[in-house]
């Protein structure tokens, strides 16, 4: 029996996935997939899914997720998703699909929160320079 092991990170959320031989059930957070909400989130999860029909069908993916928003955690779900479906299948055919259709599902969107500055109240960046004239 192969287990596989592998994560996904988008902002804050952190999905950790384990893919095991199986007949196509997918959980996150011990709740299956069909009854995830909300559907748009539900949908980007699926992407993986559907790209890899015919092997989607023989695993069974057990994710637990933290951290972040719903969008945000969606986004790390289905970068592990893909993460463990490459690496269980081993074939260079998935890998490209996967790139071609979204570069997303298999490598880490980096970009983070731009840390806020003092003395400007919880904001970033200026919104309009003072001219005191």
């Amino acid at each position: 029996m192969k287990i596989i092991h592998v994560s996904g990170k988008r902002k804050r959320a952190i999905a950790r996935a384990t893919l095991k031989n199986g007949n196509g059930t997918v959980r996150i957070n011990n709740q299956i997939l069909e009854s995830f909400e909300p559907k748009f989130a539900r949908m980007k999860i699926m992407e993986p899914l559907i790209l890899a029909s015919d092997l989607t069908k023989k695993v069974d993916i057990d994710i637990n997720v933290a951290g972040g928003g719903i969008i945000s955690q969606a986004e790390a779900v289905r970068l592990a998703i893909a993460r463990a479906l490459v690496e269980y299948s081993k074939s260079n055919s998935l890998k490209e699909t996967f790139l071609k259709y979204d570069r997303h599902l298999l490598v880490a969107d980096t970009r983070r929160k731009e840390a806020s500055k003092p003395n400007r109240h919880g904001q970033a960046r200026a919104k309009r320079q003072k001219s005191y004239r």
